[in-house]
């Protein structure tokens, strides 16, 4: 046991407290793993994105809130590697960098999941779970797919997300669309990713199933990955979210901690703020109106 200190202390407790200082401390020191400040990207005369500030740090998640036409999509292709921005600065883990294609920002550590996730749909789930990474036995001649290994890998990783699949050997096209999302989350975890880009992963689901995804969605943020989730649902968002990022029309409109708004509040701003106030009360004068007047 150890020795007692003032006030009915240990002095393991003490050592405890002082360490989870020490981490929190570090933490704070270390650059954000994503970090874009007054990024802008223009396709001609056609502005995509312009002055876009946002920072995505380990073990949390940066919600990327906006309609259709918001610039949801284009913020996706910077990061993930796409397209590279015209002004502004895009640093990984504080290094000013321009991704040239999908393979830089993934040999960086940024994994995206796109709406569509690009899966093969008659191939099995461990097939997909190592599409374009699959590890081989044997030399010359007798070299081929190490297909054990593949299926017991991917059980396991699923596993230690916390997904249960029946058979990972079902294809994965007859899985529900929250369970692709789930085995795509769990694919990027396991290969190393240190930020993961969620495309809308829950925009086609019901409730049970955006439950599910945004259930795994904490957990790769509890996993210690920086997690970038864009979406058009303020109530989603907010579920899982530490950082609130708003858009419209290709500029940031807001910029949150969850400890600094409210769920009504983001979602008033996300719907319009005052011009759905304006609208409300449009609607108000034109409901006095009747059709004799």
């Amino acid at each position: 046991m150890g020795a007692q200190a003032g006030g009915g202390v240990t002095m393991t407790e003490n050592t405890e407290n002082t360490e989870n200082t020490e981490n929190a401390a570090n933490d704070a020191e270390r650059p954000p793993l994503v970090a874009l400040d007054e990024v802008s990207k223009y396709y001609g005369n056609i502005r995509a994105l312009e002055g876009v500030s946002l920072q995505v740090h380990a073990g949390e998640i940066t919600c990327v809130l906006g309609d259709n036409g918001a610039g949801k999509s284009t913020l996706i292709k910077i990061i993930a590697g796409l397209h590279q921005h015209d002004a502004g600065t895009f640093s990984i883990e504080g290094e000013q960098t321009r991704l040239s294609s999908p393979r830089a920002a993934l040999d960086r550590g940024i994994a995206t999941v796109y709406q569509d996730l690009a899966v093969v749909p008659l191939m099995p789930v461990w097939r997909n779970f190592f599409l374009g990474s699959e590890p081989v036995k044997g030399t010359g001649p007798l070299r081929r797919l190490d297909v054990r290994t593949m299926r017991e890998t991917t059980r396991s990783a699923l596993l230690r997300m916390g997904i249960d699949l029946r058979d990972v050997d079902q294809p994965i096209g007859t899985l529900s669309g929250g369970e692709r999302q789930c085995v795509a989350i769990a694919r990027a975890v396991h290969f190393g990713a240190k930020v993961l880009v969620l495309d809308e992963p829950t925009a086609a689901l019901g409730v049970k199933q955006s439950g599910v995804v945004l259930k795994y969605v904490a957990a790769a943020r509890d996993a210690g990955l920086g997690v970038v989730l864009i979406t058009h649902n303020p109530h989603h968002a907010y579920l899982v979210g530490d950082r609130f990022v708003l858009l419209k029309r290709g500029t940031m409109t807001a910029s949150h901690t969850k400890d600094s708004v409210t769920l009504d509040e983001l979602t008033r701003q996300m719907a319009g703020g005052s011009e759905l106030d304006d609208l409300r009360h449009e609607l108000e004068r034109s409901g006095t109106t009747t059709p004799d007047e």
